[in-house]
């Protein structure tokens, strides 16, 4: 245990280190791009991805010490459904070694045995998708009959087989053109069962559709009263004021390929996943220096405003001074368990 917790204190260091250095933060490593969901909101699943092309463990493991060249990061361990690879415990080992890991999941095929195994691996936290606070909805939408109440099956079992203070269980929800009413019911079982909550807006870069992104007014001021009220609401305060801006025609100053940049399954290195087509470098073929050279390269001049996503806009908050000073208590406070809402 004592090694373990050097382990973890060097790797925030490393972090920080990366952050002063100017050096990216977060990286979205998609496992694979197969999905055994069909969400109405996503395309993923429509696009052709072969197992094969999925790199083994060993690839896993070299890359990650190569990352570790820039400093220590926080990467997405994504897709697609990450648990269809059934060595995801053995890649989040591998991952862990050197960075923070983390795991975004429909839950479908999460067990006990399976949560068991990624936690004893190391993950740090892991993120159960649940766009509704009822199953039928959740279900139309996501496309498969039975998934919301495995999802919160899926929080249980995480939580259940937690072995570190610092692993962390949340429920997060895409907000679209009819659940910001969920919100709150949604925070209040999340709550229930010691999990956080987070939130990120509908991008329709995942579709080419602008369907289903909310159009029924503002919504940061209501999102901001219940970060107050609900203290598992874990997303950065800063980060929620500013999805009406978004609504409203986006964010500016996109920092994809500067503080956080995409790697697909095949190791393409893009500035971010919606651009994951446009691939700059691969992990596995270039060197470090050259991946980093080319991604700020990317960068340079991007107008991009078409989402605001977590994975940007959370990391973006480190680089604004109150976005920074609330983002530190969930940084480096190992505090796994959701603490219950404020009456």
């Amino acid at each position: 245990m004592a090694n373990l917790q050097v382990s973890t204190v060097g790797k925030k260091w490393r972090l920080f280190r990366a952050w002063a250095g100017g050096h990216p933060l977060w990286c979205a490593w998609q496992v694979t791009y197969r999905c055994n969901f069909r969400c109405r909101f996503c395309n993923y699943w429509a696009i052709p991805a072969d197992a094969a092309d999925e790199p083994p463990v060993a690839a896993y493991a070299e890359g990650s010490r190569k990352l570790a060249q820039m400093g220590t990061l926080l990467i997405s361990l994504a897709g697609g459904e990450p648990l269809l690879r059934t060595d995801m415990p053995e890649i989040v080992a591998a991952v862990g070694r050197y960075h923070f890991p983390f795991m975004t999941t429909n839950g479908w095929l999460a067990t006990p045995a399976v949560a068991r195994d990624l936690m004893r691996a190391g993950l740090w936290g892991v993120s159960i998708s649940i766009d509704y606070a009822d199953a039928d909805r959740h279900d139309r939408r996501r496309g498969m009959a039975g998934a919301w109440e495995q999802a919160w099956r899926a929080v249980e079992m995480f939580n259940a087989e937690r072995v570190h203070d610092w692993q962390r269980v949340n429920v997060i929800a895409v907000l679209m053109d009819d659940n910001i009413d969920d919100i709150e019911p949604l925070l209040a079982m999340a709550a229930e069962r010691n999990a956080y909550f987070m939130v990120q807006p509908y991008g329709r870069l995942k579709t080419g559709s602008a369907a289903y992104g909310h159009q029924n007014g503002p919504v940061a001021p209501r999102l901001l009263d219940l970060h107050a009220r609900y203290r598992n609401f874990l997303s950065n305060r800063h980060y929620l004021g500013q999805f009406d801006r978004f609504l409203a025609g986006g964010v500016p100053g996109c920092r994809a390929g500067r503080a956080f940049f995409n790697i697909d399954e095949t190791g393409d290195v893009a500035v971010c996943v919606e651009r994951r087509h446009r691939p700059v470098a691969n992990l596995y073929r270039d060197e470090i220096g050259t991946v980093l050279n080319r991604l700020r390269a990317a960068a340079a001049g991007n107008d991009c405003r078409s989402c605001w996503y977590n994975c940007r806009g959370e990391v973006e908050c480190l680089y604004h001074p109150v976005g920074l000073i609330r983002s530190l208590p969930t940084l480096f406070l190992d505090r796994g368990a959701a603490p219950a809402r404020d009456r």
